[in-house]
């Protein structure tokens, strides 16, 4: 039990102490979720105890880096659950085409595959041309992974069946060229993407968007820095702009709960009051 209550200790200073020193902020998320993170990296980086592990950290940005890795781990896939994308595609897409033009946020965007998602579902919905997207992360080296835009080509056969499910109407492979056991995405799908480092537990909003999408980011936050995130989206959205999450999240019970009403509830897509 004392060395339990000691190792929680030492994790709290370890998040202080990368705050400090970093700037990054894991205060507010979830407890047990960064514990069972912290104490997995403990293991690769062969560090006996989190207080070692700290000393590192705060005495080599580059071990900073690497840790950052397991603190923020990108888990991710194109066109995931694809039930929400479809009815993104029938019940959204109509009511966004009635802006002359358009600025999606992707917050927490890991290594892209929502980006690209996104982009092809907005190219054959013929939106594309006339929108901005923001795809945003804490993570540079996740941020990197997506400006490139190379896949496994491993993975993609599980996400064209994700697409045909999502309702894609070409075929999937028209979105990226084969090469040494790798998808290279069409580039021209990253043309209208903006690729930016923001922290949603300290960075203020930077556009008016009509659109903001944050899916599996949430579930790592504990309330307070959820009620955060829900307030930079209110106030980054545009009267009656749409809010989309994942699916194990909602705004209901938050701070913002009476700001947002359910567009399709099941697969957690709301719109600003």
């Amino acid at each position: 039990m004392t060395s339990e209550r000691n190792t929680d200790i030492e994790i709290r200073l370890l998040i202080e102490a990368i705050y400090l020193k970093y700037s990054y902020d894991f205060r507010d998320y979830s407890g047990a979720s960064i514990k069972r993170r912290i104490l997995h990296a403990l293991r690769q980086f062969d560090c006996r105890t989190v207080s070692a592990l700290q000393e590192r950290v705060l005495h080599d940005p580059g071990m900073f880096m690497q840790l950052l890795q397991y603190l923020t781990i990108p888990v991710s896939e194109m066109f995931r659950d694809p039930g929400h994308f479809l009815a993104l595609r029938e019940e959204v897409v109509p009511l966004l085409r009635t802006w002359p033009s358009l600025k999606i946020w992707i917050a927490g965007c890991s290594t892209g595959e929502e980006v690209y998602s996104m982009a092809i579902l907005l190219r054959e919905e013929g939106l594309l041309e006339r929108t901005i997207i923001y795809a945003t992360d804490i993570n540079p080296h996740s941020l990197e992974k997506a400006k490139q835009g190379i896949y496994s080509m491993q993975n993609m056969q599980g996400y064209e069946e994700n697409y045909r499910k999502a309702g894609g109407r070409r075929d999937f492979s028209e979105y990226y060229t084969s090469a040494y056991g790798n998808a290279i995405m069409d580039s021209s799908l990253r043309d209208n993407v903006t690729f930016a480092d923001h922290s949603l537990a300290t960075d203020s909003v930077f556009s008016e968007t009509q659109l903001v999408s944050c899916r599996n980011v949430l579930i790592y936050f504990n309330k307070s820095l959820q009620d955060r995130a829900f307030g930079l989206f209110h106030e980054s959205l545009c009267h009656r702009g749409f809010l989309v999450l994942g699916s194990k999240e909602s705004v209901d019970f938050s701070a913002y709960s009476e700001q947002f009403e359910p567009l399709v509830k099941p697969e957690r897509i709301f719109r600003k009051s």
